[in-house]
């Protein structure tokens, strides 16, 4: 799914667009006991509630893509006859009605996340009358094509807040406010099928994570059995490490800064074009891209080798899950430097009298500790 698809599933979570009916799901406990099930009707709820209902579950479609938003791809195999791909589609068929398939979900679930606390486990089911959009981008809401129906689970922790003391103004008196749990963000969850081309893909499903530094991977190879994509984090680790091991010696502060700078522009490019796919570059890319740093022939054959040893030989990166356009820091043992990404270039390394220095030109005021200071002749003296 591109970011145009996913913002018009997003649209649909508002009580206006909304055709979700019903809200079914279950209270688990930190002991992975189902404490209560639940299936509440949308038709029941206050409007602010119901607003509040669809905006949780519309929260389990936000972040960035490549980092919380991961696409999962079946296996052909997999549509044709698994038992996880069998479940996913009969709760969609039945629109969550089959109550022994909701069931076999729950345990499903339970049994495959490893998340501490309390949390909900909550189901929805959509249908989605496609607007009719014609090539040149004109869109008519009155007209639709065909249906998308699909089912959303999102996982919500429990949080409690704890007794307290509370005054009420309408009669000026305190009160004891007892313990509450109160539904969080969901901090992970899952479309299903995928909307590709503003269609159904049956092969494929949106999966989220609110931690990229937790991909619940247990989750994953419970629910679709799929093989788990590389987090957004390991991605970045493993590119800097390989990034080191094949320069060695040669992976200097201005070989590092001209890669980084070079898929920064890669990445400032793609907004411009205002490209719907998501960016990902190939090994291919990569290659090209330490060839125009500088870096020899031999030690990019050498990244090739070891890239396909990491990440596989067809594998393509998301280059914002391996550098960070909107920060430069350099980092030593005592010393930390934020740098705008867009003059990193007043930043240069020297060695002076044999030490080491990292050199930053200064063009504009300097503060210390929230102190406007002075960089002049008199400094220059005192060192």
């Amino acid at each position: 799914m591109n970011q145009k698809e996913i913002a018009e599933i997003k649209r649909r979570f508002h009580p206006d667009k909304s055709n979700i009916t019903d809200i079914c799901g279950c209270y688990v406990n930190e002991k992975k006991e189902i404490v209560s099930e639940f299936n509440q009707s949308m038709f029941s709820m206050e409007e602010d509630e119901k607003a509040e209902v669809l905006t949780v579950l519309k929260k389990t479609l936000s972040g960035t893509q490549g980092k919380n938003l991961i696409d999962i791809d079946f296996a052909t195999a997999q549509v044709v006859d698994s038992d996880e791909h069998r479940m996913l589609m009969a709760l969609r068929k039945s629109g969550l009605k089959d109550e022994e398939m909701v069931k076999a979900f729950y345990s499903r679930v339970i049994d495959g996340l490893s998340i501490e606390g309390n949390y909900l486990i909550l189901l929805a089911y959509d249908k989605y009358d496609i607007a009719y959009k014609s090539k040149d981008g004109y869109k008519n809401d009155d007209s639709s094509e065909q249906v998308f129906s699909y089912i959303m689970c999102s996982i919500c922790p429990i949080k409690e807040i704890k007794p307290a003391l509370k005054f009420s103004i309408t009669d000026g008196t305190f009160h004891n406010f007892k313990s509450v749990g109160m539904v969080a963000p969901p901090a992970l969850g899952f479309v299903f099928p995928a909307f590709d081309d503003r269609n159904a893909n049956i092969y494929g499903a949106l999966y989220y994570t609110k931690d990229i530094l937790e991909g619940h991977t247990d989750f994953i190879k419970a629910i679709f059995n799929c093989e788990v994509p590389m987090s957004a984090t390991v991605q970045k680790e493993t590119f800097s490490q390989l990034l080191e091991s094949t320069l060695e010696e040669e992976c200097s502060y201005e070989v590092v800064q001209s890669v980084h700078n070079s898929l920064c522009e890669i990445i400032t490019e793609h907004k411009v074009n205002k490209v719907d796919e998501p960016l990902v570059i190939s090994k291919k890319t990569m290659q090209n891209v330490l060839k125009s740093c500088g870096i020899e022939d031999d030690r990019v054959t050498e990244f090739e080798e070891k890239y396909d040893e990491e990440f596989g030989s067809n594998t393509k990166l998301s280059p914002s899950n391996i550098v960070d356009a909107k920060q430069f820091k350099l980092k030593t043992a005592d010393v930390s430097i934020q740098v705008n990404p867009q003059r990193n270039n007043l930043v240069e390394t020297r060695i002076i009298d044999g030490r080491k220095y990292i050199m930053i030109l200064v063009e504009e005021g300097v503060e210390l500790n929230g102190v406007n200071v002075q960089i002049g002749e008199l400094d220059t003296q005192m060192n």
